[in-house]
C-alpha cells in the first residue's frame, strides 16, 4: 500500500475499486480520518456492495495540475473500477488559469477512461467574495468538462452545508466539519450506488 493512503478495505482483482482523488475537502482536513466523508462513504457502500473497496488518495492542497501528474502512477498501481475526482478547489482560490484547469480535468477523465474507469466529478463553488463572474466561469468549467467527457457531474458539492449552519463549517469557512461529512457521504453514495449496482451485475 502507498504511504499516505487510506485505504478501508482490501479488494481482490474482481472487486470493485474505487478511488477517490481529491483535495482538504476529501483528506478529512483538521477532523479524524475515519470521520471523514469517504470513511462513512466506504462503510456504507461496503455494506450495500461487500466486494467493493475505497481507497482515498486525496491530499490536501492538491491542484488539478497535481492529480494530473499523479493519476497515471495511481491507475497502474491501484487499477481501480471506479473514479472520483474531487480537484479544481484549490485552483480556484490560487487564481490558476481556468483554461489549464479544465484540461487537466479533461486529460484525467481520457486517462480514466482508456482503462474502462467509470468517473464522477464533483464540482465546488468559490466564496462570493471572490466575485460572480469568476465563480459563474469556474462552475462553468466542471459543467463543460462534464459534458464533454459524458461524464457523471455532482455539482455544488458543499451546497445545504456551507450556508445552512455555522457548526456544519470551520472557523476558515472552507472546510466542513465533522458534523458535516455524514451528509457529504450521502451525496456521494446516491450518485454512486447507480453504477455499483450496473457493475455487479
Amino acid at each position: 500500500m502507498l504511504l499516505g493512503f487510506h485505504a478501508f478495505s482490501y479488494a481482490s482483482h474482481d472487486e470493485i475499486n474505487i478511488l477517490i482523488l481529491g483535495d482538504s475537502l476529501s483528506a478529512a482536513y483538521n477532523i479524524p480520518v475515519d470521520q471523514g466523508w469517504p470513511r462513512l462513504f466506504s462503510d456504507n457502500i461496503r455494506a450495500k456492495f461487500s466486494q467493493s473497496s475505497v481507497i482515498n488518495a486525496s491530499i490536501s492542497g492538491e491542484t488539478t495540475f497535481g492529480g494530473l501528474q499523479r493519476l497515471p502512477q495511481l491507475l497502474a498501481d491501484l487499477k481501480p473500477t471506479h473514479l472520483i475526482i474531487q480537484l479544481g478547489g484549490n485552483d480556484g482560490l490560487r487564481g490558476l488559469n481556468l483554461n489549464q484547469s479544465s484540461d487537466n480535468l479533461r486529460q484525467m477523465a481520457l486517462l480514466a477512461k482508456q482503462q474502462n474507469v467509470t468517473i464522477l466529478l464533483i464540482g465546488v463553488r468559490m466564496p462570493p467574495n471572490l466575485g460572480a463572474a469568476y465563480s459563474k466561469r469556474f462552475q462553468s468549467m466542471f459543467e463543460n468538462v462534464a459534458n464533454d467527457q459524458n461524464i457523471a457531474y455532482l455539482p455544488r458539492f458543499l451546497e445545504g452545508v456551507a450556508a445552512s449552519e455555522p457548526a456544519l463549517m470551520q472557523a476558515d469557512g472552507i472546510h466542513p466539519t465533522a458534523r458535516a461529512q455524514p451528509a457529504l457521504a450521502a451525496k456521494v453514495e446516491s450518485f454512486m450506488a447507480e453504477f455499483l449496482r450496473a457493475y455487479s451485475h
